[in-house]
């Protein structure tokens, strides 16, 4: 748990402090990926930042921060390290979401929010199951909580379970046992009985997200803490507007590999000018072809920029946006940061591939942008349906 002093005048988000951020993280990316951990010491930069409550409202002492702020926060982490970049989303998308406080008991939220003010309270949703897999594409959670007195009992698995070593606080979905079953969240004390976290995520990138399994066996947790039980049907989108969940997870699932892919870029654009080839006599990057190559690089993250940017600051302004426009965003943009690191796989050759440089990383980084939710085929059949009419 992170517990360094939050600076009293508030966070610094200066273009010079972020990219100062960005280096600092940095430092620790390649062996965070060599030898995957939860990527503590990164936290404890964070913390010491006051950056982990920066969504927080401000009559809870966080920064209120709305999109744009947020995300060029969440940019300037993946930069540095994209796997920090994901467990850190998790509890901005929590603080920013606007029914919060609506749905949760008011003193155990403000318990969490001051928690994350503090340098604390990093909180993540577990949902996904081996069997049911994402309910983005509909169905219950086999896990189960029961009811036995003053507490509930939670049972079940979840897997690609994002930061679960070093989280504070589990969210997990549910279904109650009752004879209609509800579905909601149940927050956990990751220190509760009942817990086992088997260590079996060992992916291509984003390893330091230490995503394991985690098995619930008759977990207790306080009644109160069932904090978001709703009927099924409840829990579909409402159509109209995308300026809560959906939007977050959208906006800060393509910030975060479009991070990737600026880091990326920097680390081509010192080799192009630093690699002279005997032959040549120059640098690479003095080569008309090359130069052709980097400009589309540029072009593809100067159009993640646009959209990103611009998709967050129509939110923040509060001009709807609707769920398939920023969906388009997150699937346009991790196709533009995927294509962006190949292209400098291209430049580079053998070198762009080897785990003596960075790229290779990046590369495998960028690529598990494709498995986040909602994924291409449900974003591109709800955008070709909406521009039918369907």
């Amino acid at each position: 748990m992170a517990t360094h002093a939050v600076v009293a005048t508030g966070p610094d988000l200066s273009d010079a402090a972020l990219d100062l951020l960005t280096r600092r993280l940095a430092e620790r990316a390649e062996d965070y990926d060599r030898s995957p951990r939860f990527p503590r010491e990164n936290f404890d930069i964070l913390a010491e930042l006051g950056l982990i409550g920066l969504t927080v409202e401000p009559r809870l002492g966080g920064s209120g921060a709305g999109f744009v702020d947020a995300l060029r926060v969440l940019g300037a982490v993946a930069k540095g390290d994209p796997s920090t970049a994901l467990i850190l989303f998790m509890t901005y998308a929590f603080h920013a979401a606007p029914d919060r406080n609506g749905r949760w008991p008011g003193a155990l939220y403000e318990r969490l929010a001051r928690e994350a003010v503090a340098g604390q309270g990093l909180i993540g949703t577990f949902r996904v199951e081996p069997e049911l897999g994402t309910p983005v594409r509909g169905g219950l959670p086999k896990t189960i909580a029961r009811r036995v007195g003053d507490q509930w009992l939670i049972s079940g698995e979840k897997i690609y379970s994002t930061g679960s070593t070093g989280l504070d606080w589990f969210a997990v979905f549910a279904r109650t046992d009752e004879p209609e079953p509800r579905l909601g969240l149940l927050l956990v004390d990751p220190a509760a009985p009942g817990i086992t976290i088997v260590p079996e995520w060992d992916h291509l990138g984003m390893r330091a997200t230490v995503s394991h399994k985690v098995v619930f066996h008759d977990t207790p947790t306080p009644a109160d803490f069932a904090v978001d039980l709703r009927h099924p049907r409840d829990w579909a989108p409402l159509p109209g507007a995308a300026n809560g969940a959906m939007a977050w997870n959208a906006l800060a699932i393509a910030t975060i590999y479009d991070g990737a892919a600026r880091a990326a870029r920097d680390w081509l654009a010192r080799y192009l000018n630093d690699r002279v080839p005997a032959n040549l006599g120059a640098a690479l990057a003095t080569l008309p072809r090359v130069q052709e190559k980097f400009g589309e690089i540029e072009a593809l993250l100067h159009t993640n920029r646009a959209l990103i940017e611009g998709t967050a600051a129509a939110i923040d302004a509060g001009r709807p946006v609707t769920p398939s426009e920023v969906n388009l965003v997150k699937h346009v943009a991790n196709g533009n940061a995927i294509r962006a690191v190949e292209i400098g796989l291209e430049l580079t050759g053998n070198p762009g591939i080897s785990r003596n440089n960075p790229l290779e990383r990046h590369y495998r980084d960028v690529l598990c942008s494709r498995i986040h939710s909602p994924q291409a085929d449900t974003v591109l059949i709800s955008a070709g349906k909406a521009g039918l009419g369907q």
